[in-house]
């Protein structure tokens, strides 16, 4: 079986985002293990609009071509890692609009969460949990949640591989993400295989 193909998601387009630096961490450490292929997948590369589709993609085919082009992006990849800030307790507005604009390339797909803010992203990530289950995706329990004295220190210049407890539960999230991309993608193709025969 062939790697599983994670993305790791920006979930912020802002210009003066802080979201690049999480972003290229997590996405070396999961490099570095050997047992993923790892892509970064940027949302200011697909400026979808607000949703304003008939509905869900589950039941009606997306008009926008932005919105074609991100769901085709989205089924690249067996799982995922959304790096997300904090505002006012939730993720941003177009991290939760991209998660709309696509359902069926999630399902049965595992989603990591790194965030930053106050309390490290933590009620972003409480609230990207549930919509990732009503996607059919598998949230892992560990995440990553880059404080504020961690973020105030990042932006003075310290560098985030620096940060033990960082460095571990990047370790703990990317062991569990990797255990739910390759067993989950062996059902996939399990079930491809399955259907290719039955339709023949």
């Amino acid at each position: 079986m062939s790697k599983p193909k994670i993305a790791v998601v920006i979930g912020s387009t802002r210009a003066a985002r802080f979201a690049d630096a999480p972003t290229e961490w997590i996405a070396k450490l999961a490099r570095e293990r050997g047992d993923l292929t790892v892509e970064v997948v940027d949302l200011r590369d697909f400026p979808m609009p607000f949703f304003d589709e008939v509905a869900s993609s589950l039941w009606v085919p997306s008009s926008n071509e932005i919105a074609q082009k991100w769901q085709k992006k989205v089924e690249e990849y067996d799982g995922y890692i959304f790096v997300t800030g904090e505002y006012n307790r939730g993720p941003s507005a177009v991290l939760k609009n991209a998660l709309d604009y696509a359902y069926t390339e999630w399902n049965r797909k595992p989603a990591a969460f790194v965030g930053y803010g106050g309390v490290g992203g933590a009620r972003a990530i409480e609230q990207l949990r549930l919509n990732a289950v009503e996607l059919q995706m598998a949230p892992v329990r560990t995440a990553v949640h880059i404080v504020l004295a961690d973020y105030l220190a990042i932006k003075a210049g310290r560098k985030i591989v620096e940060f033990e407890h960082l460095n571990q539960a990047a370790h703990d999230m990317l062991n569990q993400l990797s255990w739910f991309a390759h067993a989950l993608k062996a059902a996939r193709d399990a079930d491809a295989e399955t259907a290719d025969v039955a339709a023949a």
